[in-house]
C-alpha cells in the first residue's frame, strides 16, 4: 500500500505543475461563486476537523519518542502532515472541476459517479467515527452513552445544515472567525508573546528543508494520514469548486497552498509553546476547543452529505425535509456503528479514490488521443 501511495502522491503533484505551467492564467470559476474570504472559509472548515485543533498536543508526545521523525521537530512534523504540500491535493481537484469536468462530464459515467458517491458517504460517516473514536482523549471521563448521543446530536446538525447551501456558508465563515479567536484567546492567556511567537513558528523551517521525506509515507501513521487525505480530495475539490470566484489557475493554487496553511502554521506554534514549555492548557480553553472542534466536524459533515445529495438527487425539494433529515442522519448513524464494530478503515477508501484518480487519468488521454486522431 506504501508504494501505491508513493506513486500516487508523485503523479498528482507532477500533474499539479504541469497544470500550472500550462493554463496558470486560464480562469476558474464555479456556478456559486464567492467573495475570497468565504471561498477559503469554506475550504477550510470542509477541508478539516477537529484533528486539527486536537491532534497536536498528542502528535508531539509521538514525534519525540519514535526515532523515525527524528530528522526535524514535532512542530515541523505536524506541519507537514497538516500543511503545505498535502493541500496540493485540493488544487487539483478544483481545476479539474472548474474546467475540465464541464466539458469531458467523467463524473456523469455512472460507475464513476456511482464509486464516487460511495466513497462521498464512507469518509462522511469516517469523519463522524473518528470524532466519536477520540471523544475520550477530548473530554477528560466522558461516559460511552453521553460519547455516543454526542456523536448523533453532531451528525443531526450537520445533516439539518445541508438542506440549505446558505447554512453551508454561514457555519463556514463564522466557525472560520471562531477559530481566529480560539487561537487568539490560547496565544494570549499562554504569555508567549510575539517573541515567543516568533520563535516557536521558526522551528517550521524544518519542514521546507525536509519536505521531500514528506512525499513518501515515512511510517503508518503518516500514511494513515496520506491516504486520509486523498480519501478527501476529490469530494472536497468538487464541492469547493463551486465556490470559485473568477480566479486564475496560479491563484487559486496560492489560496488552496498558501492561505489554508498560515493559520495552521500558527496554531500548531501556540500549541507547541505550550508542549515545549510543559504548560497545562485549562479546563475553560481545553473546552473551548472542544466547541471548535466539534463546530469543525459539523461543517465537514454538512459539506459532505449536500454533496452527495445533491449528485444523487436526494433533496428536500423532491423527499420533504423530514424524510430528507431522518433518512440521512440514520445512513450516517449506522455507517459510524459500521466503522466502529468493523474493520472497515479510511486506507481501503483512499485507495478506491487512487483508483478513481486513475480510471479519471485514462479517460482523460483516451478522449485527447481520439481527438487528435480525428480529421480536421
Amino acid at each position: 500500500m506504501g508504494q501505491i501511495l508513493t506513486i500516487a502522491m508523485t503523479v498528482t503533484l507532477l500533474t499539479a505543475a504541469v497544470l500550472l505551467v500550462r493554463w496558470r492564467n486560464a480562469v476558474c470559476t464555479g456556478p456559486m461563486p464567492a467573495s475570497f474570504f468565504t471561498f477559503i472559509a469554506i475550504l477550510f472548515t470542509s477541508g478539516l476537523d477537529v484533528g486539527l485543533i486536537m491532534f497536536p498536543l498528542v502528535d508531539f508526545e509521538l514525534y519525540v519518542s519514535e526515532p523515525v521523525y527524528s530528522f526535524a521537530n514535532p512542530l515541523a512534523i505536524e506541519f507537514g502532515f497538516w500543511g503545505f504540500l498535502v493541500w496540493g491535493f485540493y488544487f487539483l481537484t478544483p481545476f479539474y472541476f472548474c474546467l475540465g469536468e464541464p466539458k469531458r462530464k467523467l463524473f456523469e459515467i455512472p460507475v464513476i459517479r456511482l464509486v464516487n458517491n460511495i466513497v462521498i458517504i464512507g469518509t462522511c460517516a469516517f469523519t463522524a467515527f473518528l470524532f466519536l473514536s477520540y471523544l475520550p482523549s477530548y473530554i477528560e471521563g466522558i461516559s460511552d452513552v453521553f460519547r455516543y448521543a454526542l456523536v448523533a446530536i453532531v451528525v443531526l446538525g450537520a445533516v439539518l445544515s445541508s438542506t440549505d447551501i446558505k447554512y453551508v456558508r454561514i457555519l463556514s465563515v463564522s466557525s472560520t472567525w471562531l477559530f481566529f479567536a480560539l487561537i487568539a484567546g490560547v496565544w494570549f492567556v499562554s504569555g508567549m508573546g510575539l517573541g515567543g511567537m516568533v520563535e516557536s513558528s521558526s522551528k517550521i523551517g524544518a519542514y521546507f528543508a525536509n519536505i521531500h521525506r514528506f512525499l513518501t509515507p515515512m511510517s503508518d501513521y503518516h500514511q494513515f494520514y496520506l491516504y486520509w487525505w486523498f480519501a478527501w480530495s476529490i469530494m472536497i475539490g468538487q464541492f469547493v469548486a463551486r465556490f470559485v470566484g473568477n480566479l486564475q489557475v496560479w491563484k487559486l493554487l496560492l489560496a488552496l497552498v498558501i492561505v489554508p496553511s498560515i493559520p495552521i502554521a500558527i496554531w500548531f506554534s501556540v500549541l507547541y509553546y505550550y508542549f515545549t514549555n510543559d504548560i497545562a492548557i485549562t479546563a475553560g480553553w481545553r473546552m473551548a476547543m472542544v466547541v471548535v472542534g466539534v463546530i469543525f466536524v459539523v461543517n465537514s459533515l454538512d459539506s459532505l452529505i449536500r454533496l452527495y445529495t445533491t449528485n444523487l438527487k436526494i433533496t428536500t425539494e423532491r423527499f420533504g425535509r423530514l424524510q430528507y433529515v431522518l433518512g440521512n442522519w440514520f445512513a450516517m448513524a449506522g455507517l459510524v456503528l459500521l466503522y466502529q464494530f468493523t474493520p472497515l478503515q479510511i486506507e481501503w477508501i483512499g485507495l478506491v479514490v487512487i483508483g478513481i484518480y486513475s480510471a479519471v487519468y485514462i479517460l482523460v488521454f483516451k478522449q485527447r488521443n481520439k481527438l487528435q486522431m480525428e480529421p480536421a
